[in-house]
């Protein structure tokens, strides 16, 4: 049944500046919702839009930015520290399209979203307008540029020549992840990037360094040399003991989603509920990082494209993005020059898919991405600026 109007027209716009939480994904959701009269649709996880679920947009509660205690504020509670900010009345749930009306209104609420990027590097990002993260990989054999940086020279040279197109944050990674890479152990990938992250943080002192680890002593070793953040594709399912680098030096740490190993990912795309799965295996991640001691704020996430996921799988995973802003503090976003896009345009090399990359990375930041991870800074910098002016 298609409701007369928009069941979420009625609903308040804000501009607190904090990301949308859909408590079918929070910590402890189900408990919570079956203590309230709610019973399971069948799956491991309550939906919404099969069983009737009163939808509850919430936000975690911080007193500093919405201005007054949430007993001031009408809002009632939830576990893990968030708190309601509206509801959704159920009988929306019914109508035919109420996830579309949920993207619409989350996509207005929360112009800007102030990250810490590590070690107290704040920055304002307004949607729309995302953060530039170049990519440098110090390896021999990851699917774009492998061997391209493998010597130190070469990657404290791009590292720097990217700051100076643009990026926000530059990306030292010693570990292909491509599909069906070998594992490369601990000393051999701290090798091939701590001397690079020093040089780049001698040069550049403020620059955010981010090292690309699935190793909690790499990390460790990382952050001695100067990093800031730690990009983590395997959601601390590798190493869990990187939450707890990240919290004791500081860092920030995004958190991506992958099933299985990058030897194996791809033997394991194989979903029931794509969307709703990858958003609980994120969740899960974040809860394990706030119990571990990081901050909310210094939580982003990675939905993984290309990490265990068809080509049809990462364009579903495009299109739900403002489902994904809810989960933790910002969205990260990796699309540059990936082979679905040589699907879809025909392209066959990885460096002929720019102007796809552009076109993906501009898609990503209209649905509420705050940080795109490229190869190409300068020209997605551009884009994005012109993006900007247009609005």
């Amino acid at each position: 049944m298609k409701p007369e109007h928009d069941p979420l027209s009625t609903l308040p716009d804000s501009s607190i500046g904090i990301p949308l939480f859909l408590p079918v994904h929070f910590p402890g959701r189900d408990k919570w919702l079956q203590s309230r009269g709610f019973e399971s649709s069948g799956s491991d996880r309550l939906d919404p839009r099969s069983s009737g679920v009163v939808l509850r947009l919430a936000a975690e509660f911080d007193a500093d930015r919405l201005g007054s205690s949430p007993e001031a504020r009408g809002i009632a509670p939830l576990p893990g520290g968030f708190q309601v900010l509206a509801e959704l009345p159920g009988a929306a749930a019914n109508c035919e399209e109420p996830w579309s009306s949920l993207v619409r209104w989350s996509s207005r609420v929360g112009p800007e979203v102030r990250l810490d990027l590590g070690r107290n590097v704040f920055r304002r990002v307004s949607i729309g307008s995302p953060l530039v993260m170049g990519i440098v990989n110090v390896t021999p054999d990851s699917f774009s540029d492998g061997g391209e940086f493998l010597d130190p020279d070469q990657a404290f040279s791009a590292a720097i020549r990217m700051l100076d197109e643009g990026a926000e944050i530059v990306d030292v990674g010693g570990e292909s992840t491509r599909p069906g890479a070998a594992p490369v152990s601990v000393e051999e990938e701290t090798r091939r990037v701590v001397p690079v992250i020093e040089r780049i943080s001698a040069a550049r002192p403020a620059a955010v360094i981010s090292v690309d680890t699935r190793n909690a002593q790499v990390a460790q070793r990382a952050a001695s040399a100067g990093a800031r953040m730690i990009n983590d594709v395997s959601g601390l399912r590798n190493d869990p003991a990187i939450a707890a680098v990240a919290a004791g030096e500081g860092l920030a740490v995004v958190l991506g989603h992958m099933r299985g190993t990058p030897e194996s990912m791809q033997r394991e795309a194989r979903y029931l509920d794509l969307v709703g799965e990858v958003a609980d295996a994120l969740a899960d991640s974040v809860d394990r990082a706030r119990q571990a001691g990081v901050p909310f704020q210094r939580i982003l996430i990675d939905p993984g494209i290309g990490f265990g996921k068809t080509g049809e799988h990462n364009i579903e995973i495009l299109r739900a993005l403002p489902v994904f802003r809810a989960i933790a503090a910002a969205l990260v976003i990796g699309v540059s020059r990936k082979r679905f896009l040589g699907e879809i345009t025909g392209r066959g090399g990885p460096k002929e898919r720019l102007g796809a990359s552009l076109a993906a990375a501009a898609a990503a930041a209209e649905r509420g991405v705050s940080i795109v991870r490229v190869h190409d800074v300068g020209e997605t910098a551009d884009g994005i600026k012109v993006r900007a002016a247009i609005g």
